[in-house]
């Protein structure tokens, strides 16, 4: 067996054991009046399932290559999940005891004619078996220490700087010359090379380079992935490069999508598209069609790992280099060591473990992920050696693989299931970070040690050190640095996909077109989580189907690949997956049927449909903590009393939702809510946001004007309640363009801002100052017409901790920043400013100031060239930080 399996497998057997742990707690703080006899044995189950669990994370991150061990986890894994089984359908039946007027409305399945104590005895039996024979099954073996949580902590975010590429500058301006030169006709530059040699990263540093965005008018990139390809998709993506308003064009067919992209290369300039992970060559041959024969010598860039596909579209492909020695051991530094540079007693090590990875990028990358924040010159050995095991197969693509077990089994145990759900996610889909986060929460799978860090926090540091490691892929991020997007490697998604299915973790339903036979989710051992990843056949979901094991339904379509789930039929789902915990069907149509309110277990709900309003039974989803709703109305009435639900923490919608006020039930319950996007205006009046003095994040769309009429409007005088308020946003509906005013107590009433996004609101920019009077602001969005008026004068002081300001579609002409405020501005973003005449050259003394990027402000790009030209000479210190503007020609 190998030696990082027993920690592999405690990794997926550990997180369901804590949940039980969780809910057997719950299950004890009932009201035992209605179970007579059983308390005691859920008491007695609860203490051995704890001792069980602090067994299994003792032995964490040992190593066994006992047969043991493997038939031990096996056996701990069938007793937990029995043990689940029972101790979730024991919750709901408590639940509905307790409150058995809204079981009669409901219709709930019961379980009232199941003998609860005689199971739950018998797996107590089971457990206390369990821990007796195997307390000295574990010998202790060297192994890297993983470090310190808090040294970790301190590098989070390091990853999240721009990575130097290494490499590929000759490469670069290979490719960069057969694109701007050559022959007036449409031509295609294909780039080959194996899985993991760079490929991708290549791609986007030309697709980034000044250099074509000032040949090309249009550059546009597109993801085609693994997946059975569909033509109109792929098409729809090319048109969205083009235009911004992109909806009206959702419903048009293949032909008319091919004909408006026509039109728009036709009346612009040279166009690139790039096509990234190309696995089939008539994906090439069908977007040529989107190109006239207009001679503007527009050109397709592509990505393959096959060279077969390069070469039929092209005689002359790009084949892609391995990298030698020294870019390798440069590659490794700055992955390792970031700015710094490797101590001179590891650079021997450094070598030798570059020497075997075959000058492949992916594995040098993984590697350095491992021993970031390392300086011991015992972990560099212990790498070294490993990496020797590990890459002494001829195969360059199996090295790469071993490479990434390599990099997993060196994640601390608590990690290693958080990882491998990125694997539930289709290959090449970007994940929203805040969604992930929500995911990992709801399923169970974030076990901290950490006192103190609420669990969004710990969260989004698991993915940080992701990140930290390379394992991850940052694909977006905020406005302040955070992650917004990211995805794996598509080396590292397979890996994962393998690793979770052997390790039970999930199941992954994905056909190709050549699949007859549907995965079966019957198991109740592999098939506790479900992902759907491709169209199924009918029946797949039916009224005769009962899977009371799964805990987890992921449905993924994504822009990139459109999926049919028209067999799904959604109304079987609750009957079919009783004791679910997540739901995720966005991707579906969903109606709610009234059986859809027995699902007590629910703890995160992703559903979109022609909802008007959620009613009032959502109450009852007691354990919900994720509310994701997607309608296609203007807006969606809240009639459930969210106020009372005592673990909901996020409330999303597509459309604003109108808020209830406090019943006199939630008036004297705490409430957990952070999350309130979107909500109307009218959701802020009276004492509607009492009972939101958790919520960090409040996002308004609706029509201002009623509230904001006037300077002295109290609007925000009910905001003084949101204490720990972080970010608010403010969208404006209003279609009478007219002016609104920013009361002059704004700053008193969100003393805790950190980020505010208006839009629409129409000021006065002479009122602009008070916004630079809330102390802690960082982050400053203005978006159309947030300001209106010909000039902003600002004035000395204020935005004293601003960092980010973004400036879009206003209508100014001059900028007047003489008393230059912005004592830690970091990053100047301006989009279609059209009639601003020039940026404030009082910038350049800003020291702070790193970047700056005007996009479709062209009259103002002189200007910011000056900024560039007076800050660079400052730069001739070397203490000073570097500073990048940006300006699309």
């Amino acid at each position: 067996m190998d030696p990082f399996t027993a920690a592999a497998l405690t990794t997926a057997v550990t997180a369901t054991v804590s949940l039980l742990v969780e809910n057997l707690s719950h299950l004890i703080s009932y009201n035992w009046k209605l179970y007579t006899g059983l308390k005691k044995s859920c008491e007695d189950l609860f203490d051995e399932v704890k001792r069980l669990n602090a067994f299994l994370i003792d032995n964490a991150n040992q190593r066994s290559n006992s047969t043991q061990w493997d038939v031990l986890v096996d056996k701990i894994r069938r007793t937990v999940y029995k043990a689940e089984d029972v101790v979730d359908k024991l919750l709901i039946q408590g639940k509905l005891d307790q409150e058995s007027n809204i079981a009669k409305k409901m219709f709930h399945k019961t379980y009232k004619n199941r003998n609860f104590t005689e199971e739950i005895n018998e797996i107590l039996e089971e457990v206390r078996k369990i821990l007796d024979e195997n307390q000295n099954l574990f010998e202790a073996n060297p192994t890297i220490d993983n470090q310190a949580e808090t040294v970790v902590q301190e590098e989070q975010g390091s990853s999240l700087e721009n990575h130097e590429v290494v490499g590929f500058d000759k490469e670069a301006t290979e490719v960069i010359n057969r694109l701007v030169e050559g022959a007036e006709c449409l031509d295609v530059i294909p780039v080959v090379g194996m899985p993991g040699l760079g490929k991708t990263t290549l791609a986007r540093k030309i697709y980034n380079d000044p250099k074509i965005s000032r040949e090309f008018f249009s550059c546009i990139w597109v993801f085609i992935g693994q997946s059975t390809c569909v033509k109109r998709d792929i098409l729809f993506n090319i048109l969205k490069g083009f235009t911004n308003s992109f909806d009206e064009f959702k419903n048009i067919n293949e032909a008319d999508i091919t004909q408006e992209i026509r039109k728009r290369v036709a009346n612009g300039g040279k166009c690139l598209i790039v096509l990234d992970d190309v696995w089939d060559s008539n994906v090439v041959d069908f977007v040529k069609t989107v190109f006239p024969d207009n001679k503007k010598a527009h050109r397709i860039m592509m990505t393959t790992r096959h060279e077969d596909i390069a070469r039929s579209v092209n005689k002359y492909p790009h084949n892609l280099k391995f990298l030698d020695g020294v870019e390798s051991f440069q590659l490794l530094e700055k992955r390792a060591f970031g700015v710094s540079r490797c101590p001179v007693e590891l650079v021997e090590h450094g070598e030798a473990i570059v020497a075997k990875c075959s000058g492949v990028p992916l594995t040098i990358v993984v590697i350095a992920g491992a021993l970031r924040g390392r300086t011991s010159e015992i972990d560099w050995r212990v790498v070294r050696e490993n990496v020797g095991k590990h890459l002494i197969q001829e195969d360059k693509l199996q090295r790469c693989v071993n490479v990434v077990r390599l990099s997993y089994n060196h994640l601390p145990h608590e990690k290693k299931a958080c990882f491998l759900y990125f694997g539930a996610f289709p290959q090449g889909f970007d994940i929203p970070a805040w969604k992930l986060i929500r995911l990992w929460i709801a399923e169970g799978l974030i076990m901290s040690k950490l006192s103190g860090n609420e669990i969004e926090e710990i969260a989004e540091y698991y993915l940080n050190d992701f990140a930290n490691r390379n394992l991850v892929m940052v694909m977006g991020k905020t406005s302040n640095g955070r992650i917004k997007t990211c995805r794996v490697h598509d080396m590292l998604h397979e890996f994962c996909v393998e690793e979770a299915t052997r390790l039970t973790l999930f199941k992954q339903v994905c056909l190709t077109s050549d699949q007859d036979i549907v995965p079966s989710i019957q198991n109740s051992i592999t098939c506790r989580r479900v992902s759907i990843q491709s169209s199924v056949p009918q029946n797949f979901i039916s009224k005769k189907t009962v899977e009371e094991h799964v805990r987890s339904l992921l449905c993924f379509s994504s822009k990139q690949k459109q999926v049919d789930f028209s067999n799904i039929d959604i109304k079987h789902i609750p009957n079919t997956f009783p004791l679910m915990r997540v739901l995720d069907i966005e991707s579906l149509k969903f109606s709610i049927p009234r059986e859809f309110y027995q699902l007590l277990q629910l703890r995160y709900i992703a559903i979109s449909g022609d909802f008007k309003e959620l009613p009032k039974l959502f109450t009852s989803f007691c354990n919900a903590q994720t509310l994701i709703l997607n309608t296609s109305k203007p807006t969606l009435d809240i009639k459930a009393d969210i106020w009372n639900m005592p673990r909901l923490r996020h409330l999303r919608t597509n459309k604003p939702a109108i808020l209830p006020p406090p019943t006199c039930s939630s008036s004297t319950n705490s409430c957990l809510l952070q999350t309130l996007s979107l909500v109307t205006p009218e959701s802020c009046k009276g004492n509607v946001l009492s009972k939101a003095g958790n919520v960090k994040k409040l996002n308004i769309e609706g029509n201002l004007t009623p509230f904001l009429e006037t300077s002295k409007s109290e609007f925000f005088s009910n905001f003084q309640v949101l204490k720990l308020l972080e970010s608010l946003t403010l969208l404006n509906d209003d279609k009478s363009n007219k002016s609104l005013h920013l009361p002059s107590a704004f700053s008193e009433c969100l003393p805790n801002l950190k980020k505010l996004t208006l839009s629409k609101t129409r000021f006065d920019w002479n009122q602009a100052y008070r916004l630079g009077q809330v102390k802690n602001l960082q982050v400053l969005k203005l978006k159309e017409n947030a300001f209106t008026g010909k000039s902003w004068k600002m004035e000395p002081g204020g935005f004293e901790k601003l960092q980010v300001l973004w400036i879009e579609m206003a209508d100014f002409v001059s900028w007047e920043a003489s008393n230059c405020p912005f004592p830690r501005l970091r990053s100047l973003v301006l989009i279609s400013c059209l009639n601003l005449e020039a940026v404030p050259v009082e910038l350049a003394d800003l020291d702070n100031l790193q970047e700056m990027t005007l996009d479709n402000t062209r009259k103002a790009s002189e200007s910011a060239r000056e900024i560039e030209r007076e800050k660079k000479k400052k730069q001739a210190d070397p203490e000073s930080g570097k500073f990048k503007v940006t300006v699309p020609y």
